[in-house]
Protein backbone atom coordinates (compact mmCIF):
# COMPACT_ATOMS: atom_id res chain seq x y z
CA UNK A 1 0.00 0.00 0.00
CA UNK A 2 1.60 3.16 -1.04
CA UNK A 3 0.35 5.25 2.16
CA UNK A 4 2.68 2.01 4.11
CA UNK A 5 5.71 2.65 1.70
CA UNK A 6 5.45 6.57 1.95
CA UNK A 7 5.22 6.95 5.29
CA UNK A 8 8.72 4.13 5.72
CA UNK A 9 10.32 6.36 3.23
CA UNK A 10 9.59 9.37 5.28
CA UNK A 11 10.79 7.64 8.46
CA UNK A 12 14.02 6.90 6.64
CA UNK A 13 14.57 9.77 5.54
CA UNK A 14 13.85 11.37 8.77
CA UNK A 15 15.95 9.24 10.78
CA UNK A 16 19.00 10.43 8.50
CA UNK A 17 18.65 13.80 9.62
CA UNK A 18 19.11 12.72 13.34
CA UNK A 19 15.63 14.40 14.53
CA UNK A 20 13.32 13.12 16.77
CA UNK A 21 9.47 13.05 15.33
CA UNK A 22 8.87 15.65 18.23
CA UNK A 23 11.71 18.08 16.73
CA UNK A 24 11.25 17.21 12.75
CA UNK A 25 7.17 18.15 13.32
CA UNK A 26 8.08 21.11 15.18
CA UNK A 27 10.41 22.30 12.63
CA UNK A 28 8.03 21.74 9.81
CA UNK A 29 4.85 23.22 11.85
CA UNK A 30 2.96 19.97 11.96
CA UNK A 31 1.16 18.26 14.91
CA UNK A 32 3.17 15.37 16.10
CA UNK A 33 0.64 12.82 16.75
CA UNK A 34 -0.72 13.99 13.06
CA UNK A 35 3.20 13.30 11.89
CA UNK A 36 3.97 10.53 13.32
CA UNK A 37 0.61 8.82 12.32
CA UNK A 38 1.98 9.99 8.62
CA UNK A 39 5.06 7.92 9.23
CA UNK A 40 2.76 4.96 10.59
CA UNK A 41 1.54 4.67 6.83
CA UNK A 42 -2.31 5.53 8.91
CA UNK A 43 -2.96 8.81 7.13
CA UNK A 44 -4.47 9.89 3.81
CA UNK A 45 -2.15 13.03 3.52
CA UNK A 46 -2.21 15.94 1.69
CA UNK A 47 0.07 16.99 -1.28
CA UNK A 48 0.34 20.80 1.29
CA UNK A 49 1.92 18.37 4.06
CA UNK A 50 4.02 16.27 2.11
CA UNK A 51 5.40 19.54 0.35
CA UNK A 52 5.75 20.26 4.14
CA UNK A 53 7.51 16.72 4.69
CA UNK A 54 9.71 17.26 1.90
CA UNK A 55 10.89 20.92 2.23
CA UNK A 56 11.83 20.02 6.11
CA UNK A 57 13.94 17.04 4.59
CA UNK A 58 15.61 19.58 1.78
CA UNK A 59 14.19 17.13 -0.61
CA UNK A 60 12.48 17.30 -3.70
CA UNK A 61 8.71 15.75 -4.28
CA UNK A 62 10.47 13.56 -6.53
CA UNK A 63 12.89 12.57 -4.23
CA UNK A 64 10.40 11.66 -1.38
CA UNK A 65 8.56 9.09 -4.20
CA UNK A 66 11.43 7.88 -5.02
CA UNK A 67 11.32 3.77 -5.75
CA UNK A 68 7.96 3.82 -4.20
Amino acid sequence: MIIKKLGARIRELRLKTGLSQEKFSLKIGMDRTYYASVENGKRNISIINIKKIADGLTISLGDLFKNL
